[in-house]
């Protein structure tokens, strides 16, 4: 009974300690829901915003780094008007482009938010990481908010902090 029970705690203790590497978002399907199927009108307002994200921060010295969740927010800040996003391109600190989230446009109902997850295990982005997203709203609507939630917790520790988006086009 002992012996069993020895080697129920040392399989536990060996899969607790297997780490997958896995970089996720908001489900690929869900894209092809938002996917816009019709042509856009002419008459659309465009914009580019830029958000800069933390998958990385530095942590006492510049050679260690800790890693965090980052969590994009899409938010359409309109009551009646939908906002479309054309795409959402992720850079990584030195520029190279990562990912890009979506081929298409995609559409955020009127006060709605999407989100875009980035996890804590996925290090591509690095201290410097950002998001450019190019979008279309109606003449005279709200612009949409582009923000970025940073989160790690370890035991009895937690950091988290914020960023906003930024208009550049």
């Amino acid at each position: 009974m002992n012996y069993l029970f020895k080697i129920l705690i040392l399989a536990l203790l060996f899969q607790s300690c297997q780490e997958e590497k896995q970089i996720s978002s908001t489900n690929p399907t869900n894209w092809n829901k938002r996917i816009v199927n019709h042509p856009l009108a002419d008459t659309l307002t465009t914009g580019i915003s830029y958000l800069s994200v933390y998958p990385q921060i530095y942590s006492q010295t510049e050679h260690r780094t800790h890693s965090l969740t980052v969590t994009v927010s899409m938010r359409n800040t309109n009551r009646k008007d939908t906002l479309f996003i054309e795409k959402a391109e992720f850079f990584n600190t030195h520029g190279k482009l990562i990912r890009t989230y979506f081929k298409e446009h995609i559409f955020i109902a009127p006060m709605e938010t999407v989100e875009i997850v980035i996890d804590e295990v996925d290090k591509d982005g690095g201290t410097g990481a950002n998001f450019l997203f190019d979008w279309k709203i109606k003449p005279n609507a709200n612009e949409p908010l582009f923000e970025g939630v940073m989160i790690s917790t370890s035991g009895q520790q937690g950091l988290s902090f914020t960023t906003q988006g930024k208009r550049i086009e």
